[in-house]
């Protein structure tokens, strides 16, 4: 069983990842965030390093859901392949930070990719308003991020509304958090985690 997360810039996938792998014993895959060379670089300039960017994340989400293939047992992903290329790429390129040869050479190969890659058995979007956003981003206090502007969560929201509005991989489930805080009260995790039994396995 393959349930992934998915959402903008402060939605909540990583805790809610750890958390649902916490509750179903399943493993879990987060996104290559520390460890990624370029995205301090991207932040102060968007468009010198937004291929390379991009280019990075699709390689090491490909080779996550290589291992993910791989597992019998239950895994929860955290950002999805399919992401890089619907939501994140194309709004560089949308926005003219990404070039139109950088964006066909980059989603050509995420097209030879994404042959190989069985969807999830279940998307859960973590569906989330600016202020939502920019309050746990602010939380979390990260440096890089500071330079994130209003504009760039907007324009990445309506990518995701658009791209889960025609989403037909599987199955999928809307979570509105605007109001919700899974880490202060259980009984919002206990929500999510009964609409996802209903879901996958038609419990309650």
């Amino acid at each position: 069983m393959h349930i992934a997360i998915v959402g903008n810039i402060g939605a909540g996938k990583t805790t809610l990842a750890t958390k649902l792998a916490q509750h179903y014993k399943w493993e879990v895959f987060l996104e290559a965030v520390e460890d990624n060379p370029y995205l301090k670089d991207f932040y102060e300039d968007m468009p010198r390093w937004a291929f390379h960017l991009q280019v990075f994340f699709l390689n090491s989400r490909f080779n996550q859901v290589l291992k993910i293939n791989e597992r019998t047992s239950g895994v929860i992903q955290d950002r999805t392949i399919y992401e890089d290329a619907y939501i994140f790429a194309k709004n560089l390129h949308h926005s003219g930070m990404m070039s139109d040869r950088d964006y066909q050479n980059y989603f050509s190969l995420f097209q030879s990719m994404t042959r190989m890659v069985k969807p999830p058995d279940l998307l859960v979007y973590l569906k989330a308003d600016l202020p939502k956003l920019i309050g746990q981003i602010q939380k979390r206090g990260r440096d890089y991020e500071d330079n994130i502007s209003l504009s760039y969560l907007k324009h990445l929201n309506e990518h995701y509304e658009q791209w889960i509005a025609g989403y037909n991989h599987g199955k999928l489930l809307v979570v509105d958090v605007n109001h919700m805080d899974f880490v202060e009260k259980p009984e919002d995790l206990g929500t999510i985690i009964d609409r996802i039994n209903i879901e996958l396995f038609g419990l309650f």
